[in-house]
């Protein structure tokens, strides 16, 4: 019996997709309990041409189709929404490496928590090995040195070791039980790009439903050896920022200039205070905060 339905949206990279829906099809769990729909918000040729070569030799259902609707994330969800037929849909990203557990672990969950309506567990960030050093001098080290005191702008989540109710889960590992959308209705088009499940979380629980953290329903969230070098990292932490800008503007609730200014000074003297990577990313975050504060 099919039990859940795996919605994986993505935007031209096959490279990252590839990993992710091979993590999906080594799930220990029947493989008629599941199927996987690949949402192509490009679209792309190299996406439909991964998605249908795995989908030749993998056991569980795996399908393609194409955003309908303006583009984003959440018109590409609400596609996998309405293309799927579980009663239980779960969420990821294209950039995400699952354990053969984690779909076992998060229906387990939804089972333990009947009064949730969206469960969602951890996401660890994983910055894989980079072929040159990110620091020219002999010896360093090939990861980013970081001192651990500010996490890097990229999505995680660890909301500790046991199950408890929590205000939000991110998309790129949330399950919603169908009569989540009858409540809340369905995710938000339009709202600007990276922050995009926030708003109808909120929505869901100000009309009386729960969100659950499943702690044992973890996965990883990935970034290649290209992309684990310092300056694509600066490049998506500065995306990062202008888009949380914009979406808490698009909540009325966007902080002053002087605040956003006294942010991104603090990010800076990090960097040289702590010796810290993480100060690069945390100021090209704020960067493109103030960025996208000025272009408005």
């Amino acid at each position: 019996m099919l039990e859940a339905s795996v919605i994986v949206p993505t935007r031209d990279r096959p490279g990252y997709l590839r990993v992710a829906l091979e993590s999906l099809a080594r799930q220990d769990l029947d493989p008629a309990a599941y199927e996987v729909v690949v949402v192509d918000d490009g679209p792309s040729d190299s996406t439909r041409a991964v998605t249908e070569e795995l989908a030749a030799r993998s056991t569980a259902a795996l399908r393609y189709v194409q955003r309908t609707g303006v583009p984003g994330l959440n018109s590409a969800r609400n596609t996998g929404v309405q293309a799927s037929a579980a009663p239980f849909v779960a969420f990821v990203d294209d950039d995400v490496d699952a354990p053969p557990s984690w779909l076992r672990e998060l229906l387990a969950g939804r089972r333990r928590h009947p009064q949730a309506l969206v469960v969602g567990g951890p996401i660890e960030l994983r910055l894989e090995e980079t072929s040159t050093p990110i620091s020219s001098r002999p010896g360093t080290e090939r990861r980013l040195p970081m001192c651990g005191r500010e996490s890097p702008p990229i999505t995680t989540l660890d909301a500790g070791p046991e199950d408890r109710e929590i205000d939000v889960v991110w998309g790129a590992n949330m399950g919603a039980d169908r009569q989540a959308f009858e409540l809340a209705g369905m995710f938000d088009a339009g709202v600007p790009y990276g922050f995009d499940e926030d708003m109808w979380e909120r929505r869901l629980r100000a009309r009386g439903g729960h969100v659950m953290y499943v702690a044992r329903a973890g996965l990883v969230h990935r970034r290649d050896s290209r992309d684990s070098r310092l300056r694509p990292l600066m490049r998506a932490a500065y995306r990062r920022g202008r888009s949380l800008r914009a979406y808490i503007e698009h909540r009325g609730e966007a902080p002053s200039a002087l605040r956003e200014l006294r942010v991104l000074a603090g990010c800076v003297w990090h960097i040289f205070r702590r010796r810290c990577a993480n100060g690069l990313l945390l100021s090209a975050h704020s960067a493109g905060r103030v960025r996208e504060m000025l272009a408005r």
